[in-house]
């Protein structure tokens, strides 16, 4: 009896160790991996759920992990992509050449489809799986939300193209505000570009009345045209028409009516590249001539209106396409990628992208170890003393409100394409 119960058990120990070894069959490697939570790794590993393997600290031996959390999929998907291209393109030649002080930067990739809650759950994995340091959101609601969740830890977050005020203001209305010390930013800020549209309206396009046209609740919209109204207002530019329409609607017929009985000499419509262009397009068939003006949102708007009905208008960029300061990284990216930069919001993050890893760098020249309290707050403070970094969209340093200082581009509509005008 003891020698047949002896025989069993060893029967059952080999069956469990088959039924252990044969539990995995992905290999190792071979392009970017995808989990149970539906989030990607540009660099071939898991990037979300469980990784028993990567350790809560921040870096593994011979890397160190920062995450993309923006919106790669569903509405403005067409920002979020370029983001996450750029960011990727300038990670992936750092390591090529030996990355940071000998050890690879590694990318995890969230998803968070253009929404706030969806990119605090994505910055919750993120930590779960050891980043040390958050490039994201995209758009300024979502990098908002993410931004109350980054400051709670002071993990050091940056963002391309997240330009409402509120981004590193707890209160954007309180010029004494509670400022998020650990988030930066690449582009430049709402108040910025209404001011400064509204200032290029008056000096370059002597327009002496102007209407305007934005979207309810959104603080992008809303930001730039309060600014642009209160600049207007200081240089005498008269406000003759002011329409709003609400988030998900396409017919601005109502509104745009409204504002040709007007007949201003220009139209400010601080929204979004696919809006603008159905509103361009509904104002000329309205037999609209003003002259229409925009932020950063117009990126791509040459695919949304027809050249005819989009010749002249303007708007205000962080990016100068085709100078000779931004060839290789043009070159770069269509090489990458298979198509030219499609708007600005790629080389603003390639410029956070580089902000980011020189801060990481300067950490890690501290031997601090990545994750702790120390090392994050390292990387702060040297995203804070930046000054006169050269990246591909200009000069780089940074205010009180962790905003960068430098110029805007103007970007005019030309026989259909996107072309440079001037600095200013």
């Amino acid at each position: 009896m003891k020698k047949f119960l002896a025989m069993f058990l060893a029967l059952v120990m080999v069956v469990g160790l088959v039924a252990c070894g044969g539990g995995n069959n992905n290999p190792s490697g071979g392009g970017a991996q995808t989990n149970t939570d539906g989030q990607n790794n540009t660099d071939g590993n898991n990037s979300g759920g469980d990784d028993s393997q990567q350790p809560s600290g921040g870096s593994g031996d011979g890397e160190i992990v920062v995450a993309f959390i923006g919106n790669t999929t569903g509405d403005y998907a067409q920002y979020g992509i370029p983001v996450r291209n750029s960011v990727q393109l300038y990670i992936n030649q750092l390591n090529d050449k030996g990355g940071i002080n000998g050890k690879q930067v590694k990318v995890l990739e969230y998803d968070d489809k253009g929404d706030g809650v969806e990119a605090v759950n994505a910055f919750n994995l993120a930590l779960d799986n050891g980043a040390t340091a958050i490039i994201g959101s995209v758009l300024s609601g979502p990098s908002m939300a993410l931004a109350d969740a980054t400051y709670e830890v002071n993990m050091p977050q940056i963002s391309a193209s997240a330009t409402a005020a509120g981004y590193t203001m707890i209160d954007a209305d309180d010029p004494n505000s509670e400022i998020r010390t650990n988030a930066f930013r690449a582009c430049f800020i709402d108040p910025f570009q209404g001011e400064k549209m509204a200032d290029y309206a008056v000096n370059k396009l002597g327009a002496q009345t102007a209407g305007i046209l934005y979207e309810m609740g959104v603080d992008y919209s809303e930001g730039l045209m309060a600014a642009f109204e209160e600049k207007a207002g200081e240089l005498g530019l008269e406000i003759v028409a002011k329409e709003a329409y609400a988030t998900g609607d396409k017919d601005f017929k109502a509104q745009i009516t409204n504002i040709a009985a007007q007949n201003p000499d220009i139209v400010y419509a601080p929204v979004y590249y696919g809006e603008a262009g159905l509103a361009i397009t509904q104002a000329r068939q309205a037999g609209l001539t003003a002259t229409f003006v925009g932020g950063d949102g117009y990126g791509s708007i040459k695919d949304y209106a027809s050249a005819e009905d989009l010749e002249g208008t303007v708007y205000c960029s962080g990016y100068a396409p085709g100078t000779e300061s931004v060839a290789q990284f043009e070159a770069d990216y269509e090489a990458a990628y298979g198509e030219p930069v499609p708007n600005m919001f790629a080389p603003l993050a390639y410029d956070a992208a580089m902000l980011m890893c020189n801060a990481l760098e300067a950490a890690e020249n501290a031997g601090l170890e990545a994750g702790t309290d120390d090392y994050k707050q390292a990387v702060i403070d040297a995203l804070a003393a930046t000054n006169g970094v050269e990246g591909v969209t200009g000069s780089y340093a940074f205010d009180e409100y962790n905003n960068p200082i430098k110029s805007a581009a103007i970007i005019e509509l030309t026989g259909g394409n996107e072309q440079f005008k001037e600095m200013y």
